[in-house]
């Protein structure tokens, strides 16, 4: 813009001058449109931050009344979250301060109270309500193949 203005100042509009200023002009332009774009694209971001929030506190809600319906101890709570999370025994014995002895006798009564006989059953008890389609009529879609 300086560089428009001294070229308007000293040699008149010209060609060159004017083509300097329209690419001036262009360039603030943009990088208006950029900010405003970049506004919006934050705004969004947070909407989202604001949305998966939301839907983790539902999730850790649904976890916990599940714990409570299997009457889990608070050791046994402990021990369920850490396996959600993905720890191993080991790891669930350090992070408790406790045998890993412990831990597998915690995560036997865990898994018998759930009904399940591994990890991997555990968390996809959980897993399969997060993967749970919402009915289509409030999507207003038609459903996929194989959907109830």
């Amino acid at each position: 813009m300086a560089d428009v203005s001294r070229d308007l100042q000293w040699g008149g509009l010209t060609a060159h001058s004017g083509l300097e200023a329209l690419v001036a002009v262009a360039l603030v332009v943009g990088t208006m449109f950029g900010a405003v774009q970049m506004r919006r694209m934050l705004q969004q971001l947070r909407y989202a931050e604001t949305g998966i929030l939301a839907a983790s506190g539902a999730f850790f809600e649904f976890i916990e009344a599940q714990f409570r319906d299997w009457r889990l101890t608070p050791a046994e709570t402990d021990v369920a979250l850490l396996t959600l999370k993905g720890l191993d025994i080991p790891d669930i014995a350090t992070v408790r301060g406790a045998a890993e002895g412990t831990v597998r006798a915690q995560l036997a009564s865990v898994y018998g109270k759930a009904r399940v006989s591994n990890r991997g059953q555990f968390v996809s008890l959980f897993i399969e309500d997060l993967l749970q389609r919402p009915p289509v009529e409030a999507e207003g879609r038609k459903p996929h193949r194989g959907a109830a």
